[in-house]
């Protein structure tokens, strides 16, 4: 599967399911309800573990592992970006029925980015093996700040350098166009131009937003796999689902205090694996059980605590 054909493959069915989401399940802006959210987040990761299974028929059982690894902690470190969703669709007022356009964009957009930053990552790490080092520390330094952040101290639009940027490169319109990104307006000096609508600037500051998640998510998969097939349809999966599971968890999230924790302590415990490799070998089952623990553990902690009412 790890051959040109597969890369060409397993791209042509994301674009091809990306396609039939938009273009025929999608048509016209709605809001997505909690029922729909869960069937969509189902089938994501009932297609992820088809493919998983795949792996494991053609590249064996260690690649299959590598898979459900990656996939899991990415999955995990993708509810990361959902409380910064949800802060973003809230100060820009987004109608529910338009942030699934939004999002839908954003993963394209994430499938290109994500797919260049892999490919350089692997580059990097196959010439200087000493960047994993680097990848580790790094992924340290993120977990213990992920756990000692506070959630005032969370994304800020306001102080968002992309924001003000596009803001004074174009013209953007007061209010929303529907689900548009750009329309006509009319000109001051006659005539109409080409005006960004306020949507458009949600889609660019999800977009960057997910550059900055990915430097965290990345690198943590390169301490399970060096493959860069896995690497990258493990990735892909997981951003795959993440619209589906927005919707899901969108209301909730904040339920589950100990979760940010959780994804800390994930981030810590793969960038020390990172950094001991050459001293203390931990299998990728070993692995993949340690993340499946502490995230569990984080979830029913913060149910556990909600059910006290505390």
């Amino acid at each position: 599967m790890n051959s040109l054909w597969g890369w060409i493959g397993f791209n042509v069915v994301v674009l091809s399911i990306l396609g039939l989401d938009l273009g025929v399940l999608h048509q016209r802006g709605k809001k997505v309800s909690v029922r729909e959210a869960a069937t969509w987040s189902a089938v994501w990761v009932a297609l992820s573990l088809a493919f998983a299974l795949a792996i494991y028929l053609t590249m064996g059982k260690e690649s299959g592992l590598q898979f459900l690894t990656g996939y899991l902690i990415e999955y995990a470190l993708s509810v990361d970006n959902i409380f910064v969703f949800v802060l973003i669709f809230t100060y820009f007022n987004v109608p529910e029925k338009y942030q699934h356009r939004v999002l839908f964009w954003g993963i394209v957009g994430a499938l290109l980015l994500r797919g260049v930053m892999i490919i350089a990552g692997s580059a990097l790490v196959t010439r200087f093996s000493w960047t994993l080092y680097i990848f580790g520390a790094f992924l340290v330094f993120t977990g213990i700040r992920m756990a000692l952040q506070k959630d005032d101290a969370a994304y800020n639009p306001d102080r968002d350098p992309v924001l003000r940027l596009a803001r004074k490169l174009i013209p953007v319109t007061k209010d929303f166009r529907g689900d548009k990104f750009f329309t006509r307006e009319p000109s001051p000096k006659g005539g109409d131009h080409l005006a960004a609508t306020p949507l458009f600037i949600v889609m660019v500051i999800v977009n960057t937003t997910d550059i900055i998640f990915a430097t965290d998510s990345i690198p943590a998969i390169f301490a399970v796999t060096r493959d860069p097939f896995i690497v990258y349809t493990s990735n892909i999966c997981a951003v795959l689902g993440l619209r589906a599971l927005y919707f899901l968890l969108a209301g909730v999230v904040d339920k589950f205090a100990y979760l940010k924790l959780g994804l800390a302590i994930v981030l810590v415990f793969i960038g020390l694996k990172m950094l001991l490799e050459h001293f203390i070998h931990i299998p990728t089952l070993a692995s993949l059980g340690a993340v499946g623990g502490i995230l569990g553990t984080s979830i029913l902690a913060s149910m556990r605590l909600r059910s006290e009412g505390k």
